[in-house]
């Protein structure tokens, strides 16, 4: 049927009114223009000194979560200034109820976003792709971070020398923030534009964000949204060095050969190092270590392994793998530094001449740890009994919003052996909804002479190619994604983390979202379809599933969905279905965090090749009595019940994890934690095919009393224990004890 004139028209009307709403949306922000400071400015919580008098007000803001770019609920007003070595930020930021503010005492980078705090995110490479975010709570607890576009990650890791004092008033709080050019990278110009966006966390009764900028729903990029900031003339152009040497000392004690056997004291060890941080031009970086210390002050949080095919993956938290760590970010994880177990020496240079960002680092490792013997339906680890030379190197081309790069990376076994990887990944942004990313890498491998530590270690040569590309495609209401992967047999990157290998794989996922009024502010329907074969075709994995995922009141979240799938155990493909889900909220101020998460339904037993009934339990929750004291308790449960062979049906393992975390900070700067950790399994032998423990556990305990001037002027002294049950699984018999202390002074230049 043929439109009349008058519907055709209205059509048009409609067409031409979504084009202008759209152009609207994706219009950059208005630029903001910033004076030098017309005095000096003291970082108190107070924003009364002279310097700010005729600093840059910003108090147009934007309510994008959970109100759709609205105004906000409250009143927000930052103002910036500069002078010849700093940065500034201040905040007014005013709250109805100031009792209400949720403002703990803690740790540096242990800022939640059920937490108040506010800051500033900075792009002084004016790329749209990467910023630094610095934010700060009413007790100038600070948090600082990298947010990469082209990955969509953020990472925490990173530490910046920079400065902030929060103070509570009669009718909200205010905030200050100081930060030298020395920890930013920029490029020579004069004067300069940089990016910029100012940031509130409000949790209330819902969690509000506000920005000065706004963010459509649906867009594919969030740093390139941040609005140019100009006026910055005669910065410093470079020439910041930074020395840190460290001390520590250190008495160990061990059973010699297990649990119950005879223990051992060591002599008290010393050791000492240095980090050196050199800045020749404001866009370049080189950093080098000697000696480094590589120790971490905080345990990882234990993971069950019970019937895991594949290696578990753990974050770095090394400072000197930090330094534009978004530049080893890629599609394939070929970059992975924990693989540097325990390096002599290393030097890395990064950068970023014209529209060319670039990294390279080099190191010498002394061995130990492990490494990953990948395969197509599960992966082994070897250990790494050699020393061996490290190299990686990055280039980042940006196009616009897009990019093109170049990834290498080498590892030179002494006594023989290596393993080179190289290959080019880019990302294309054809529109503001759409991003299609791809990376092809190829694998020369040559295996050390070890066949003692695994088999594999023979010597011989192996050589592949790994493949990923994807299609990313959102909207305010519509999103759907597409991923192919396909990895040859004998493809190596022993300097990432791939654990799997020999498979091709095609991914798709589609959501629609709605967005009610009430409790819940967003609920997203979708479907994924996932599917995997080894290098012959043969069938690995395939799932169906459908679900709903849902946002609501006290920074609450919900994940549901039933999954239908097909696995392959050994040489046969099992039946399973599944439900899985994710639950958390943020109640108050004192029971900070409550989530549960895992499935339940039928499981595969991969060691018997067979379907069994069980449950993956995760729980985690934090409680702060007073604002100096932070207990964090995570509780982990999974079991597996499959049938005998004489019909009936028995528990064939239950795994656990306990572990509690205490933290009483005193000040801003000196805090003591205690951290209580148990893993333990207790299985049925009997229905095993091969021998096994009925029962074993692992327990530890640490003691940390850490001062921190800054992130590299710190003084640690702490205390650790292990134990092992005994054979007889009834007595945890001590097996390591450890006093250690740290001092390191962080010289500036």
């Amino acid at each position: 049927m043929a439109l009349s004139r008058p519907f055709k028209i209205l059509i048009l009307l409609m067409m031409r009114g979504a084009a202008l709403a759209q152009a609207a949306e994706d219009a950059p922000a208005p630029p903001i223009e910033i004076h030098r400071a017309a005095g000096p400015i003291s970082i108190d919580g107070d924003l009364s000194d002279e310097g700010w008098k005729g600093a840059a007000r910003v108090d147009t803001w934007y309510e994008t979560n959970p109100g759709d770019n609205t105004p906000p609920k409250v009143k927000n007003v930052g103002y910036l200034t500069y002078d010849d070595k700093f940065f500034y930020a201040g905040f007014e930021f005013q709250d109805p109820q100031p009792a209400k503010i949720r403002a703990p005492l803690g740790d540096r980078d242990n800022l939640s976003g059920t937490t108040d705090y506010g800051g500033v995110l900075l792009d002084t490479r004016n790329d749209g792709k990467t910023g630094i975010l610095f934010v700060a709570n009413p007790r100038s607890i600070q948090y600082d971070s990298v947010l990469d576009d082209p990955s969509g990650n953020e990472d925490s890791s990173p530490d910046y020398y920079w400065d902030a004092k929060g103070r509570i008033t009669s009718d909200g709080w205010m905030l200050e923030i100081r930060i030298p050019f020395s920890s930013l990278r920029y490029a020579r110009a004069d004067p300069r534009t940089w990016r910029i966006m100012l940031y509130r966390n409000y949790p209330r009764d819902y969690r509000y964000q506000f920005f000065t900028v706004k963010l459509p729903r649906g867009g594919s990029c969030f740093v390139c949204r941040s609005a140019s900031i100009t006026g910055l003339e005669g910065l410093p152009s470079g020439g910041h060095l930074v020395l840190a040497p460290y001390a520590t000392g250190r008495q160990a004690g061990a059973a010699t050969d297990g649990p119950g056997t005879p223990w051992h004291d060591e002599k008290v060890k010393g050791d000492a190092g240095l980090d050196l941080k050199w800045t020749p031009t404001a866009s370049t970086a080189v950093d080098a270590t000697v000696n480094p210390d590589f120790s971490q002050i905080e345990s990882d949080v234990a993971q069950i392994g019970v019937n895991e095919r594949f290696a578990l993956f753990y974050s770095e938290k090394r400072p000197f793998f930090l330094e534009g760590s978004e530049l080893f970010s890629t599609p394939i994880q070929a970059v992975y530094t924990r693989t540097v177990t325990a390096p002599r020496w290393g030097v890395r240079g990064t950068g970023k001449f014209g529209s060319t960002a670039y990294t390279a680092l080099l190191a010498e490792d002394d061995g130990g740890g492990s490494v990953i013997l990948p395969g197509s339906n599960s992966s082994d680890l070897a250990d790494q009994e050699f020393r061996s030379f490290v190299a990686i190197g990055r280039l980042r081309r940006d196009v616009g919003k897009s990019f093109v790069s170049l990834l290498g990376t080498d590892r030179e076994i002494r006594g023989g052996g290596h393993n080179r990887v190289i290959g080019p990944d880019f990302q294309w942004r054809p529109s503001t909804k759409d991003t299609v990313t791809g990376q092809v890498l190829l694998s020369d491998s040559r295996t050390p002479v070890r066949p003692d530590l695994t088999a594999e270690w023979d010597g011989r040569a192996l050589q592949g190619h790994g493949a990923t590309a994807w299609w990313l495609h959102t909207t305010k209401t519509v999103d759907w994604y597409a991923q192919y992967n396909d990895f040859a047999n004998d493809f190596r990157a022993d300097d990432g983390f791939v654990p799997q290998v020999g498979y091709r794989r095609t991914d798709l996922e589609g959501g629609y979202t709605f967005r009610p009024n009430g409790f819940l502010r967003r609920l997203r329907t979708f479907y994924i379809f996932d599917r995997s074969t080894d290098r012959d075709g043969g069938l690995l994995n395939r799932r169906l599933s459908v679900g709903t995922g849902m946002d609501g009141k006290w920074s609450s979240f919900f994940r549901f969905w039933y999954a239908f799938d097909r696995v392959r155990a050994g040489t046969v493909t099992l039946p399973r279905q599944q439900l899985l889900y994710i639950v958390q909220a943020s109640p108050s101020l004192r029971f900070n965090q409550i989530g549960v998460d895992g499935f339940v339904g039928e499981e595969i037993d991969f060691d018997g090749a067979r379907t069994g009934r069980g449950a993956n339990v995760n729980f985690n929750a934090t409680f702060r009595p007073t604002n100096h004291l932070e207990l964090r308790f995570n509780e982990s449960r999974r079991w597996l019940n499959v049938d005998t062979p004489s019909g009936s049906r028995a528990r064939l393992f239950t795994a656990s994890v306990d572990r509690l975390r205490a933290q009483y900070t005193f000040t801003s700067r000196i805090f003591l934690r205690v951290i209580g950790q148990y893993v333990s399994t207790r299985r049925d032998p009997s229905l095993y095919s091969s021998s096994v423990a009925r029962k074993d556990g692992a327990f530890g305990a640490s003691a940390l009393f850490a001062y921190k001037l800054n992130w590299q002027t710190v003084l640690f002294a702490g205390y650790g224990d292990s134990r092992e049950l005994d054979d007889t699984a009834q007595h945890l018999d001590r097996v390591g004890r450890q006093f250690f202390m740290k001092l390191s002074y962080a010289f500036q230049r």
